[in-house]
């Protein structure tokens, strides 16, 4: 019996930005696990270059026949849970009769924003500094492994956002001791699309009918070779989610600073200090040049409310990066929204032959 993989992770609407990039035509059956949702951890924020050797910042993945929930991003005819595309989630998987499980970010006064959902921007962004988000239990994860399961997957690999920023691989964990498949859970060290790089990595191996093993291995492979860089405009959301520390945050404001950021073994540090924005994003710029060098490569420009100069960034970077494969502009979701606040401007760069 030939493997059928299925790929899951946690992914949200900001892939709509990227459907149109393929890998093959997709039939959208299963659940979808919505990314970013956490636990608060206190994190210090250390500066330093140390470059992660496992990618950093969220897509999602392609799909299957088989027990695949994917939108809009095109994938497998193995197997491949995860979320995306113009059309929501939610209405996709509706089709289906299941509705995607998803991490919640709620804001007061009381309401919620699934993260496998497109937000208002006028209407999110206003409520940023009150709004708080949360891992989704085991229980999810359990159902979307046996919803798999039943659609046909022989096994599960399930690639989800950095354990330093969030206790959703610690559910996966949990949900896949109980599997009725084999399931591999892979942290990836990383979010938004440091994650979906991986992610995708995994579901085009998983397109071809390679085995649990070789699926691994190619979601490790491209987390090697993908790095991510950003910007924020303020660091106090990052200090009230727990992510930067008091100090860092207030030296930050009373400076102000604009730093460039990365993730180094899971979690976000300081790379830079930059006095103003513009020179920010210019040093992000060149970061992105320097970490895609002459080989080939794909290019992830993401944002939270700041679509002019992202499409900005993503014109230079198209003349200056000598050979890019792939150049892509998406908007961060609700969920990673609540930790960068708006303005945010991020970069990730991966091997386009991982």
């Amino acid at each position: 019996m030939a493997a059928l993989v299925a790929v899951v992770t946690d992914s949200t609407a900001y892939l709509g930005a990227v459907a149109g990039v393929a890998v093959v035509p997709v039939q959208v059956v299963g659940h979808d696990l919505t990314s970013g949702a956490e636990e608060t951890r206190r994190g210090d924020f250390t500066s330093g270059t140390r470059e992660s050797s496992r990618g950093d910042f969220t897509s999602g993945t392609e799909g299957s026949s088989r027990g695949s929930s994917t939108s809009g991003i095109e994938g497998s005819s193995r197997g491949s849970s995860t979320s995306g595309g113009r059309i929501s989630p939610r209405d996709r998987l509706s089709r289906f009769g299941r509705t995607p499980p998803g991490n919640r970010t709620s804001h007061h006064p009381p309401g919620s924003f699934s993260s496998d959902l497109a937000f208002d921007e006028d209407s999110f962004t206003g409520d940023l500094a009150s709004a708080t988000t949360s891992r989704p239990a085991p229980a999810r994860f359990a159902a979307c492994y046996s919803a798999l399961a039943a659609g046909g997957a022989t096994a599960i690999v399930s690639i989800h956002v950095s354990g330093e920023l969030s206790g959703t691989i610690e559910s996966a964990l949990t949900a896949a001791r109980d599997a009725p498949v084999p399931v591999e859970v892979i942290d990836s060290r990383s979010i938004a699309m440091g994650l979906g790089y991986p992610v995708l990595a995994a579901a085009r191996a998983a397109a071809t009918g390679a085995s649990l093993d070789e699926v691994v291995t190619a979601a490790r492979a491209s987390m090697r070779t993908t790095r991510t860089f950003f910007y924020v405009d303020t660091l106090d959301y990052l200090h009230r989610s727990g992510r930067i520390g008091t100090a860092a945050s207030l030296l930050g404001s009373a400076l102000m600073i604009k730093p460039l950021l990365h993730l180094a073994d899971g979690r976000i540090c300081l790379l830079e200090k930059v006095r103003t924005s513009s020179r920010a994003i210019a040093r992000l710029e060149d970061l992105a040049v320097q970490a895609a060098g002459k080989g080939a490569v794909e290019v992830a420009v993401q944002h939270l409310a700041a679509r002019e100069r992202a499409e900005a960034l993503a014109e230079r970077l198209h003349k200056r990066v000598p050979d890019l494969r792939d150049l892509r502009v998406v908007e961060v979701g609700a969920v990673i929204g609540v930790h960068v606040g708006p303005g945010m401007l991020g970069l990730t760069i991966t091997s386009s032959d991982a």
